[in-house]
């Protein structure tokens, strides 16, 4: 067993053994999943009333009990050697537990069963454990990522407290994440979970100042609505909300319910042509939360609502999500407000004529820029590239990736390569570059600048170091230009 948190991080070497034998890969699995407060159960024989959530729910209660004790212990034990840093993952051969405490005293614990072969020797089943195959980073990320999601849609532990007890925050935490586990398909994650950034739209100067005059047109009119984001191909255009808020924001739109709209819509169920309403312009905008027929009077509808700013006003939202071609708008109204079938059709109205035509704009503007600059030729390199200052991302490498599908152009050996080097660069506060060479030969170039970072990998077998760098300069220099000054 051993011990990691931000200070070391040791574990022992997986042997791979060449010999002919069949192997059969297993990916990492969710194991279990629990949050729990220790406050909450502080003597004997109220060890369970300290569990809030705990998956699988059929385990037996004194493996719950059992599970949760030693994880407590943990926690205390690993608090004498740093009191500031609380421990963050805890290493087996079989297994590796993750530790988060987003609130005062409440922790979540995710249990990953780690990678594993099957081999088949002598006809019995061999398994090795590969404990060196999972990046504590890329995990804890995710489960960070779980209570940021949750926080979107519920509200904070402590603002469930306050309003029901613990009784209702355990209603919530069943709700929710009985639903949201089952979308954690952990052999999916990878370096893209860590930043958990944002794809933003490229635009020119014109597209984007229509852009916002349309948005300023439609706060006038509709004057309760407090926050928007423009959205075009899953990109993010222009959004109100603070930096954090959009960003967990933009990771349940793009990975959640984007998806929802587009697979049935593929398949031709959905037609996303408007029929002609009376008085009204035919155009192609919908609702993708609200109500799904405008035309029924007695269609009953709720949007969904997410909460906002909760470290300082703790606001409570209507999120609007509507949707022409391509293009998405979301709307965020105060949750006091009562939306009524009748301001939906007038939304829809004044929206939808809009945002067609400017949908079809932007795509005609992008398909000029795209045959100017020659885009569509396929690069001689892969890249991912993130702004810790923006949050802006962008990956070559990335085909599709949603909870449920990570589809990658390069090998996952070359992934887990970019995840070491992303750990080691949180290691230093000074900038930083790292060219590694494959076993599969393939140059794989980490480079850190000015809390950017850009990783790399070249299929160039038979170049040198050097060559290798100069081909990384070139790279700076023409595609991120003004942001990487390499010597």
């Amino acid at each position: 067993m051993v011990y990691s948190n931000d200070d070391f991080s040791l574990s022992a070497p997986t042997i791979r053994m060449a010999s002919a034998v069949l192997e059969k890969q297993l990916a990492p699995t969710l194991l279990s999943f629990f949050i729990y407060n220790p406050q909450f159960g502080p003597r004997e024989g109220e060890e369970e009333n300290k569990i809030l959530f705990y998956h699988p729910n059929e385990a037996e209660k004194n493996e719950k009990i059992k599970n949760v004790g030693l994880c407590e212990a943990i926690v205390q034990f690993t608090r004498t050697f740093n009191p500031a840093k609380p421990v963050k993952s805890l290493h087996t051969q079989k297994n590796r537990q993750f530790f988060h405490e987003p609130e005062d005293s409440f922790w979540m614990i995710m249990v990953v069963r780690n990678p594993v072969v099957e081999k088949q020797k002598e006809g019995k089943t061999v398994l090795e454990y590969q404990e060196d195959e999972i990046l504590d980073k890329v995990y804890t990320s995710v489960l960070q990522q779980c209570y940021r999601m949750y926080k979107l849609f519920n509200g904070t532990f402590i603002k469930a407290m306050e309003t029901g007890g613990v009784a209702i925050l355990k209603v919530r935490l069943e709700k929710f994440f009985h639903r949201y586990l089952q979308t954690l398909h952990l052999q999916s994650c990878d370096l893209l979970d860590v930043f958990s950034g944002i794809s933003f739209f490229p635009l020119d100067k014109m597209t984007y100042l229509k852009i916002q005059s349309f948005i300023n047109r439609v706060e006038e009119s509709v004057n309760i609505v407090k926050y928007t984001a423009f959205l075009y191909n899953d990109q993010l255009i222009w959004s109100g909300l603070e930096q954090e808020d959009m960003r967990i924001l933009y990771k349940y739109l793009t990975t959640s319910l984007f998806p929802r709209y587009i697979e049935p819509e593929l398949a031709g169920r959905d037609s996303p042509i408007r029929p002609e309403m009376p008085g009204n312009l035919q155009h192609y905008g919908r609702f993708l939360t609200g109500p799904l027929n405008l035309n029924d009077p007695e269609a009953k509808f709720r949007f969904p609502k997410i909460f906002v700013n909760t470290e300082d006003m703790y606001e409570e939202l209507h999120l609007i999500v509507y949707k022409a071609m391509s293009a998405s708008v979301c709307f965020m109204i105060d949750a006091s407000v009562h939306l009524t079938p009748d301001f939906c059709r007038k939304l829809d109205s004044l929206v939808g004529p809009q945002l067609t035509v400017l949908a079809s704009d932007i795509c005609e503007q992008f398909n000029i820029n795209r045959r100017i600059s020659g885009s569509e030729r396929e690069p001689q390199f892969k890249f991912i590239y993130f702004n810790h200052m923006n949050l802006a991302e962008k990956s070559t490498i990335h085909l599709r990736k949603t909870p449920s599908a990570s589809l990658t152009s390069v090998h996952p050996e070359l992934m887990k390569i970019l995840g070491d080097i992303n750990s080691d660069f949180t290691r230093v506060d000074e900038d930083e570059e790292i060219i590694v060479k494959a076993m599969s030969d393939y140059w794989v170039v980490g480079k850190k600048s000015d809390q950017r970072e850009l990783y790399v990998i070249l299929n160039q077998k038979n170049s040198n170091l050097i060559e290798v760098n100069e081909e990384i300069k070139k790279l700076c220099a023409t595609q991120f230009n003004n942001i990487f000054f390499l010597d």
